[in-house]
Formats: structure tokens, sequence, C-alpha cells
């Protein structure tokens, strides 16, 4: 006899069906499990045998085979656990295997019968929905998988609970959802003296989505603007929020099943290696990029990180998602970022200051921007240079308006793009192509004319192009405007990178 129990494999935010079959033949006791397993799923013999003796049962003296099927997919992590354990079961009798035909389980076994947490349980939900399963998980998890809607979960806190619920004995009580976390606001524009400059740019990368760089000395308020950015941000809508909160899920992050409307903030250390940022490793996890999936990835001290690691952010900025190739698979995370980045002018941070600066100048801060590439700074829309702040300027009462005030003006904004472009994947001004924008609302006849002689005069890529166009459209929603005009496109174009910073 032959029992099966359905569980999964993940590969990316994709998770695969995957048939667990459990044998039992005469011949030398011995248990193996076979499938292209890893060493954790390999593992699991022990942590089976020992969950099952915890209940008071023992392993017949036969040989025990368990098979992995498809057996050519990679299977990784410790969620495998369970099914095998209950594939097991159905083997032996305990359990009727056509009682957990329709489930689809995950999670992790202790040597005492308890489960434990293992990521990826929303995916796993998500999957049971779409094949119109149930789902069987650890209790710790059972919040973040009711997050699937309608679908049956199973939460169970161990082994003999569960066998239990489906002899009939002690039902388990469905859970619900988890808590959704109010947003936390931390730095408020009030804080920031003087810098009006950036902090429009820093408004019109909210509103419309837009990459920005920030250039200036050290203590300029580059790091608190952009601590600032989550609270002018709008929250997330429920479909972004699940969308974030799966990647989450896999990363192994979503604790008790609680999931904000806050978008994500990663501000990852300059040390941070390639596959700490754009994701991978011996088991291929999603990196800082698709953590801040729909929010905001900060790279403070931006010359300082790896060029080689800031290069391999080129694709996903353009894309809006991460091929990770590996000889035996290609895994695909999602990566829709906004990119908020700040540097100094120079090693020595005071460039054009006779008293602090180095003597090495101009020489140093070419030397320290040619460590970012051209590529790069041309997926970035907006770059501002950031003033030192004088003794003047911090004696200044707070400024009037604070991130409140800005907020309001980017969810306007914001909710003109929704309509624009109801109906589609785009969200913002930043994912649309130009062609687009031209078509839907596009520059007015002077604002054209001045987007071709600058496109001309600055020697503008067609990707330079598309992004001052990008640009320009969003500084007309905040406006109220319904075509883009000159002004729009004037401004637009004073964000727009010319030269190296000297």
């Amino acid at each position: 006899m032959v029992a099966t129990v359905s569980t999964v494999a993940y590969l990316g935010l994709e998770a695969r069906a995957v048939e667990v079959q459990c044998q039992l033949v005469p011949g030398l006791p011995n248990f193996i499990v076979v499938g292209l397993p890893d060493k954790a799923v390999a593992e699991s013999r022990e942590r089976v045998r020992n969950a099952i003796a915890a209940i008071g049962l023992s392993l017949p003296p036969k040989r025990i085979t368990v098979n992995l099927s498809p057996a050519d997919l990679p299977k990784e992590g410790s969620h495998f656990d369970l099914p095998i354990a209950l594939a097991l079961l159905g083997a032996m009798g305990v359990i009727d295997a056509e009682t957990l035909s329709g489930y689809v389980v995950v999670g992790e076994l202790g040597l005492d019968g308890r489960t434990a947490p293992s990521p990826g349980v929303l995916l796993a939900a998500l999957h049971a929905g779409g094949q119109e399963m149930g789902l069987v998980c650890p209790a710790a998890q059972g919040a973040e998988a009711a997050w699937a809607g309608q679908v049956e979960v199973v939460a169970a806190p161990d082994l003999l609970s569960l066998l239990n619920h489906f002899k009939g004995t002690a039902a388990l009580s469905p859970p619900q959802p988890g808590a959704v976390e109010a947003p936390v606001r931390t730095a408020d524009l009030k804080q920031v003296k003087g810098q009006e400059v950036a902090k429009r740019a820093l408004e019109i990368a909210a509103a419309g989505g837009h990459n920005l760089l920030m250039v200036g000395p050290p203590g300029a308020g580059k790091s608190l603007m952009a601590s600032c950015l989550p609270g002018i941000l709008p929250d997330m809508t429920p479909g972004e929020a699940l969308e974030s909160s799966m990647v989450a899920s896999v990363a192994g992050m979503l604790e008790g099943g609680r999931i904000s409307r806050a978008r994500p903030f990663r501000n990852p250390h300059h040390s941070a290696s390639m596959a700490a940022l754009v994701g991978g490793g011996l088991k291929v996890r999603p990196g800082e990029v698709s953590m801040a999936h729909l929010g905001v990835l900060f790279l403070d001290e931006l010359p300082e990180f790896q060029r080689a690691v800031l290069d391999s952010l080129r694709q996903p900025l353009e894309t809006g998602e991460v091929t990770v190739a590996r000889a035996n698979a290609h895994v695909t995370f999602p990566a829709r970022v906004q990119l908020i980045a700040a540097m100094n002018p120079c090693r020595c941070g005071h460039l054009g200051d006779p008293a602090l600066a180095c003597s090495r100048a101009p020489r140093c801060a070419a030397d320290y921007q040619a460590k970012v590439s051209g590529p790069l700074l041309d997926r970035i829309d907006l770059h501002v240079e950031v003033q030192a702040v004088t003794a003047a300027d911090l004696v200044l009462p707070p400024p009037a308006e604070g991130s409140a005030e800005v907020a309001a003006r980017v969810a306007a904004a914001r909710a003109v793009q929704t309509a624009r472009y109801a109906g589609g994947r785009v969200r913002t001004n930043a994912e649309v192509d130009g062609e687009a924008l031209e078509d839907v609302a596009g520059p007015d006849e002077p604002g054209r004319q001045l987007l071709a002689q600058a496109a001309a005069a600055m020697k503008l890529s067609a990707r330079g192009y598309t992004r001052v166009l990008r640009v320009a459209r969003t500084i007309a929603d905040l406006g109220g405007a319904e075509r883009v005009g000159r002004v729009h496109v004037a401004e637009a174009l004073s964000y727009r990178r010319r030269a190296p910073v000297n």
C-alpha cells in the first residue's frame, strides 16, 4: 500500500505541488527519503521517527520508503516533516489516507511531536486555495495562513492533536487572520531645517514612485529626509499588502501572521554582499531589493557599496523583478522598489568648502563618484544637491509644513495615477513607458519643444528622456494639471544629472 499526502516546494514566490508517497514493504528495517531532498529534508527521518515515538507509536520493522514526487524538483526546507509523518502514519494504518487527500500539509516537527513554524506558509495557503484544497500547518502560523481567504486551515500545535482532529475526537478551532499593524511614523519633515529643494524632490519622488539621489556633505540631513519618506507615502492597498507579505513569508519574517499596510523601508549597510542585496545563497532567499518590494530601498553612502553589488541593481530597477539563476533552478522574486540613495560629493565630504576640503580636489571627487556607474545613475530620476546646514538654519523655528501636509498632496497625486492607469499593471508614473505617457496625458507643444531641445543639449539617452517625461507628469499631477506644461518639464529637467558634481 502507498499512502500519499500533498505538500509544496517553494521556488521563489511560486509554490509547486509535491506529492509525498510512503510505502512499507517487507525487508530489513530501513527508512529512506528519495526525490532530490536537501540536507534538512533528509534529516527529517530522525525528527519524524522521534515525533511518532513521542505519541506512543513505533515504526514497523519494515523497509520504509518515502518518495517526494516529482523526483527531479529540488526539495528544500523543514516544512516536509509533517507531510512525511502523516504519509507514514497513513501507510501504517493509524490515519485514513483518504482523509488527507483534500489538504496541503506543511510544517516542521520537534522531537516531542510539537509543530514548529517554517517559511512560506502564506504561499502554501494561496496554493491550496487555488487547488480548492485545505491547509494543514503549525498552530503558530494559523493566523498567517488565514489571510489566504476562503481556505480551510487546520492549525495544529502538535502531531497528537492533529490525529485527534482528523479522527473526530477533538476538533481544532479554525484560526483567525493576524492583526493588521498600524503604520509607525518615526521621522517628520518638520525636523528638517532648510533644504527646501531637497524636500520638494522628496515629495515628487513619493508622489510618482521615482528613484532619488541626494548628494551633499555629512550632517546636511540626507539620512533624516530619507527616513521621513515612509511617513509621506500612502499606505498599501490590501492587494499590495498581501503581495508584500508573500515575500516576507517565504523569507520567514512574517511573525504571528501580522500584516502591515505600511510600505517596507529597507536600509542595508554598505558592506552588504550581492546575494544579500538581490537574493541568492546556497538556499535561494529574497534579498533586500525584494524585501523592499512595493516600498523603499535606501542605500546610504552609495559609493561605499561594492561596484558589482550596485550594478546588480540595474536590471531590477528596470524590470521590477530579480531572477537568480542557479545550475538546478531559476528563481524569480518581485522587486518593484523605489530607490533612495545618499552620498557625499567626495570621500572627505566637503567638496567646495575651502576650510574643510582636502588638497586632492577635484580629483578626490572624480575618483569617489566614479565608483557609481553611469548606467545606474541613468536609472535614477531625481538628482538633488543637498547644501550644508548653517547655524542660521538651525536656530530657525520648525517649518510650518510637516509630513502630514505633504502626505495629503502625495495621496491626491497617487489617486490621480490610480484612476489614470486603472485596469493595468502600472501603479505609478515611474512604471509607465514613455509612449503610453504621451498617449494618455503627454506634454503640450511648448513642453514638448523644451524637452526636445534639452534632450539634444544634455545628450539624454532614450531612458533619460522617458524618465524626465515621467517626472514632469508627476509634477503636473501634484499641481493638479491635466496636461504636462513647459514649467513642469523645466522643473523635471532641473533634477536631471548633467555631469559629476564638482
